[in-house]
Order: C-alpha cells, then structure tokens, then sequence
C-alpha cells in the first residue's frame, strides 16, 4: 500500500463512523507519518541487522545494538494507540447498495 492509499481508507473510514472533525484528520496526519518512519526503520535493519559494527570515539571497532529495533517497537506501538484512538482497530463495513441486484 501506499501512502495516500493508506490515509485514504483511514479517511473514508471515519466518514463511514461520522466522525469528521479536522482533530481526527490531524490523527491521520500523525498515523500516516509513523507510517513512513516505520518503512525507513524496518529498511535501516534489513540493511544493518540487529547489531552493526562501528567505530568508537577511540577509533575501537565495537558492535552497538541498533536503535532502529526499539525505535521500531515504539512506533508501532504509537500507531496502533492512534488507530485505537480513531476507533479504527476493526474496518468499517461499507453501506450496501439496494440497486445491487441482491435482496
């Protein structure tokens, strides 16, 4: 998915729930950046791995831990609490169409 593709179902979502004051569009706003920062932190550790090797203020190789695994965790976290927020855990069920063709 994509960015816009994702803040557009997040959008037509709460319009399906009613809720659409610009406060709960600011909230998408947030969600949709988290998710950008999550794609950037789960490419730097398919690029680095859970532990890189570094050189230290000394000029001593050390393996550090990377940050962007706890980062990680938090930003999901963060993101689940803003769709926890919206009420949006659940998707929304469209409307159904009488004009359909189904009774």
């Amino acid at each position: 998915m994509t960015k816009t593709e994702i803040k557009e179902s997040l959008i037509k979502q709460l319009e399906l729930r009613g809720m659409s004051a610009d406060f709960y569009k600011d909230m998408i706003e947030d969600y949709v950046y988290y998710w950008t920062l999550k794609k950037k932190l789960i490419s730097d550790i398919k690029q680095k791995g859970l532990r890189y090797k570094t050189i230290n203020g000394n000029g001593v190789e050390v393996e550090k831990a990377n940050e962007s695994v706890v980062n990680l965790q938090k930003t999901t976290a963060t993101m689940l609490k803003i769709l926890a927020d919206l009420k949006l855990k659940d998707p929304v069920p469209e409307p159904q169409n009488s004009s359909d063709g189904y009774l």
